[in-house]
């Protein structure tokens, strides 16, 4: 039997999560992130907040310019992941095939529930019901034969929608798509893409394999299989991260230290933030660079104590930035990776704590 897959979104999450614990937040911007305005960056922003053009990983500076009278909240991760446990209570209870990607998102293998009385459809709207009934928050689905098509689904109506994506109508949307919403397809890409004529998915289909594969390297591969609805359907249960990083490639070539650490200091929140939503910590940080002649340097550091807060992966990562920066060298990206992961240990303090 064909493969039904739903990728269940949440419709921004920690934002919805305040609004909905506090009355008086209902109706307005609300942006929550980090840290602070000065060097924080936006973890989720309400849909009232996006009508001003804030959105995550934004600098919170810049939000607050944007949005001045915003409410700027900071990150409550355990109030989110009580939420967060109930809803995969919901999934569980319909198939014990979920692939959690999030505390916000997950993938359902939902094929053997699918029946002549009961659509793929019928079954994603009865889960988004069940998670408002006992959350009180709104979610997002998209119903597909594969993962990726299952998640382009998802955002192609939110909030509250659900979207199927189906043999009869994959490459008319997938055609109409704007290139820039294929998943994979960041600012930079897009803006080389939409230099050699791709601006939709139509676009893209016209090139042959080989011709992407030249102009993108392995990526090329992978965007002709997207723009034709190809993909995997196996979810992986037991997900085991290995890592966890975040890069960014500069659309222009940087080299001053003030600008490239202030980066490196927004990279480290983001990191940050997909380990506190785990709940894990790590004990290898690692700063990548890739200059203008593509030349690429790695350098880690291991630590003693593991660490999941902005404040100690970026300590690290700026001293990793600083051995490897070439004075002479303009940087076209800039990484930074935590490793060696582990479950956070929260330990019981007694009297001899204090000895």
């Amino acid at each position: 039997m064909e493969k039904r897959i739903i990728h269940v979104d949440m419709d921004a999450f920690y934002a919805q999560v305040e609004q909905n614990d506090n009355k008086e937040y209902r109706g307005k911007p609300v942006i929550v992130g980090g840290r602070s305005f000065s060097r924080g960056v936006v973890s989720t922003a309400s849909y009232e907040a996006r009508k001003y053009g804030v959105h995550s990983a934004m600098a919170m500076k810049v939000a607050h310019q944007k949005c001045p009278d915003g409410i700027f909240l900071r990150a409550r991760f355990d109030r989110y992941k009580e939420i967060s446990a109930q809803i995969k209570e919901i999934f569980l209870s319909y198939t014990d095939i979920v692939e959690p990607l999030s505390l916000d998102e997950a993938y359902l293998d939902i094929t053997h529930l699918v029946n002549r009385k009961k659509s793929a459809r019928m079954i994603a709207i009865e889960i988004q019901s069940k998670i408002y009934e006992t959350t009180g928050l709104t979610s997002s689905a998209g119903v597909s034969y594969n993962k990726y098509l299952a998640k382009i689904a998802s955002g192609m109506n939110k909030p509250s929608g659900t979207t199927v994506i189906d043999y009869d109508n994959v490459q008319e949307l997938l055609w109409k798509l704007e290139i820039g919403e294929f998943p994979g397809v960041g600012k930079v890409t897009e803006e080389i893409m939409k230099s050699k004529g791709i601006y939709t998915g139509k676009d893209l289909y016209g090139w042959s394999k080989d011709a992407l594969i030249l102009e993108f390297g392995k990526r090329g591969e992978s965007l002709y299989n997207k723009v034709r609805g190809i993909g995997t359907a196996i979810l992986k249960k037991d997900r085991v991260r290995q890592s966890i990083g975040k890069e960014i490639t500069f659309s222009y070539d940087r080299n001053e230290d003030e600008e490239l650490l202030r980066v490196l200091l927004s990279l480290s929140e983001q990191v940050s933030v997909r380990l506190k939503e785990r709940d894990i910590v790590g004990r290898v940080i690692t700063v990548k660079l890739r200059n203008n002649d593509f030349t690429t340097h790695t350098k880690q550091t291991m630590l003693m104590n593991p660490v999941n807060n902005t404040d100690e992966i970026y300590e690290f990562a700026s001293k990793l930035y600083m051995d490897l920066k070439d004075p002479m060298a303009q940087v076209r990206l800039i990484g930074v990776t935590v490793s060696g992961l582990e479950t956070r240990v929260y330990r019981n303090m007694t009297i001899y704590d204090f000895i």
